[in-house]
Parts: structure tokens; sequence; C-alpha cells
């Protein structure tokens, strides 16, 4: 019967944690703006989560009484002109931004891979109306092509969600589909075909696993360039529909009006919209110097 030495097992364990998060510790000093960006998307992530918690007021909850209130212990970033606390809206707010941010990615990302991994590994026919497709997709920028989509679905969560994702999908398919055309002509494919291996699990079990390196840091970086494209929908009223709070609606609602009398109302939606961009895009682009091999000292 084997004997378990506990204390050596803990120390071991100890170890390891002390090993792991030294290694942190370094990828953070290496990469401290990379850092800084996961900072800030974690605190956006809290935000959202614990909106209920923190947001003080209900966001929807109208108060003609304290319409246009300055910043105040009682309201710490103002209201607005229908007296609702910005605060409560900003953090609710970040609900929205990021559920169509992980959305519109997750679903465009999706799409992206499985067209770019078919045209990629079957090449042909199939390669070639698959990238006549992208190339429709890809000729008209992505805010314009985010606003035709939207028009024409309507203004709703899902709606946009979908809008926003439609014009991702080329981007990624193309990054996937190059790396697929990289992957097929190397040993281990042909080793795979040699054994019988059918085509199907080939693409799926050691074509597409090797992929993933550059769709993390494609996705990352998307993030941000998708809560943006949410708040320019929203400010030309088309994203997300009131009374829900989004933070290019609320951008849309006291721009023109009341940017003088009240600049609060400008101010703090626009640095929320900068801050989710700039700590998303921090944080790509050190994800991008993590995972590629070519991009390390």
């Amino acid at each position: 019967m084997a004997v378990i030495n506990y204390d050596s097992e803990l120390r071991r364990a100890g170890a390891h944690s002390t090993h792991g998060w030294r290694k942190l510790t370094f990828l953070a000093r290496r990469h401290m703006l990379g850092a800084i960006g996961l900072v800030i998307m974690v605190l956006f992530v809290l935000a959202a989560l614990l909106a209920d918690l923190i947001g003080r007021y209900d966001p929807l909850s109208v108060d003609s009484l304290q319409r246009l209130a300055p910043p105040s212990a009682q309201h710490w970033l103002g209201t607005d002109a229908f007296g609702r606390d910005v605060w409560s809206r900003i953090v609710h707010g970040a609900r929205i931004s990021l559920a169509v941010g992980v959305g519109s990615t997750l679903l465009g990302s999706s799409i992206g891979v499985m067209v770019g991994l078919a045209s990629g590994y079957l090449s042909g026919w199939v390669d070639l109306v698959f990238q006549r497709i992208t190339d429709i997709l890809q000729a008209l920028p992505l805010l314009v092509l985010a606003l035709v989509m939207t028009a024409a679905l309507g203004p709703s969560l899902p709606n946009v969600i979908i809008a926003i994702a439609i014009p991702l999908i080329p981007t990624v398919a193309r990054v996937i589909r190059a790396n697929t055309l990289a992957l097929r002509e190397l040993p281990f494919i042909e080793a795979a075909k040699s054994i019988g291996m059918s085509e199907t699990r080939i693409a799926l079990r050691h074509v597409l696993p090797n992929t993933l390196a550059p769709l993390i840091v494609l996705a990352t970086a998307q993030l941000g360039s998708t809560i943006l494209t949410e708040a320019s929908l929203s400010f030309l009223g088309l994203g997300i529909p009131e009374p829900y709070p989004s933070w290019g609606r609320m951008l849309s609602e006291s721009a023109a009006e009341y940017v003088r009398v009240a600049p609060w109302l400008v101010i703090f939606p626009g640095i929320a919209i900068s801050l989710a961009v700039f700590g998303t895009n921090l944080f790509g682009d050190a994800l991008r110097d993590i995972l590629d091999p070519r991009q390390r000292g």
C-alpha cells in the first residue's frame, strides 16, 4: 500500500503555484500595456456583472426634479435630461456593450472559421465561391455594412449582434484560410491521409486547432471595434432602442443639445467607450506578441 507524503505534495503544489505566479508577473512586466488592457477589460466585466449592486439607482427611473443635476455625492456622474442617473446608466450600459461585442465577435468568428477552413482545405470551386463572397463583403467598411444590415433588420439587441457579426466574417475567413493553406502541406497532414483518416476529421482534429492562436488574437482585436461600432449605430439611432441604456445613445441624446449646459452627459459615456476600446486593443496587441513566435525576443 502506497504511503502518501502530504507534506511533499503540499510543497510541490506550492512550488507550482509560485512558479505560475512568477511567470504571470514576468509576462505582466514584459507586456505592461497588455496587463493594463487586461485590467481595464476585467473592470468592465465586473461592472457589467455587478451593475445591479453598484448602480445605486434604476437606470430607467425618471426624476424630473433632478434633471440635468451636476455630479455630486447623490449622483456621482450627474443626471441626464430626464433625471436618470448617469453612473447607473453607464454601468448597465456596459452589459449591452459587452453583450454586443462578445456576441457579434463569437458569431462572426464562428462563421468565418467554417468558411475559411472549408475554403483553404477543400480549395477548388469551394475556395473560388467563398472567396468571391468574402470579396463582396469586404468591399464595404465595417460600419457601412453594419448600418445597411441594421436598417434592414431593425433596431434590437439580436439584430445589432447579427448586423455587426456579418462584416467580421471576411477578415476571420481570410486569416483562417491563409493558415489552412500553409498547414495542409505539412508532413503531419500527409501522414494522417496515409493512414486513411477522413478529410473532415483531418480538418477538424489537426488543422483547426493549429489556427486557434491567430484566431484568438484576431477576435480580441475585433472586440474593441465591435464595441465602437455598436456605439456608432446607437449614436445614429439604429442600435439598441430606448429605454435600454447604451453608451452611444447616451451621446446621441446629449451631444448636440446639452453639451454646453451639461458637459458630463458627453464626457463620461465618451470616456467609457474610449477605455473599453483602448483596453481591448492593448490586450490584443500583447496577446499577439505572446502567441506569435516571431514576436518573441
